[in-house]
């Protein structure tokens, strides 16, 4: 689930405080840090994140809170990955009509294109991006997300089955408008409920030779 940039700096600190100390900050150490001076603010970022099921809250301990072992696990892979450039390289997209992605086990190197979250390339297919210079067998790099601002790029899953790359639009009563870069090419409009924003466009990277 989508975390606030609040919420994501509270759990970072409590996945840093956790490795370094090996046991769980105190509210008032949550404070400290993050220069939050209200122990109401600082409980009501815990709980949404238990709620999201980022944490875990044992009762009746004075150090009570602990980090799912599942977002642990998924940090510590995306901080190797950043500290040798590399990122999971899951297979191609298709830049035209929307087709099935397949996963795949290769990596790319990106060093400092890398953005602050979890991230993954994806090798382009088709030409309806050209107007926004990326091309057909042009590698994105995409940070995995949820949402999107009208306008991004992003990697758009279509009736739970399809992947597309457009730019994304909100449009009234309900509908979701992927909109190509291509003027000889028509948007998708479907449903808001029929697509899943899966991340948005950080880099294009493109190999001449």
């Amino acid at each position: 689930m989508t975390l606030t940039p609040r919420q994501k700096q509270v759990l970072d600190f409590l996945v840093d405080f956790q490795a370094q100390h090996g046991y769980s900050p105190s509210y008032e150490e949550i404070g400290q840090a993050l220069n939050l001076s209200s122990l109401a603010t600082i409980h009501k970022h815990i709980t949404a994140l238990v709620e999201k099921k980022y944490v875990r809250r044992r009762y009746n301990e004075s150090r009570s809170v602990e980090v799912a072992d599942e977002y642990k696990s998924s940090e510590e892979t995306r901080k190797r990955q950043q500290a040798v450039g590399e990122v999971p390289l899951l297979g191609r997209i298709v830049a035209g009509a929307p087709l099935e992605a397949v996963a795949g086990r290769d990596t790319l190197q990106f060093g400092d294109f890398m953005g602050s979250g979890e991230n993954f390339a994806l090798e382009v297919r088709g030409d309806s991006m050209i107007e926004d210079h990326i091309l057909n067998g042009d590698f994105v790099l995409v940070e995995r997300a949820s949402t999107a601002k009208d306008g991004e790029i992003v990697v758009a899953l279509v009736d739970g089955s399809e992947t597309t790359l457009k730019r994304f639009y909100h449009e009234g009563e309900g509908l979701a408008r992927l909109q190509p870069a291509n003027a000889s090419m028509e948007p998708i409009r479907v449903p808001l409920d029929r697509v899943e924003v899966q991340g948005r466009v950080l880099a294009v990277l493109r190999k001449y030779r």
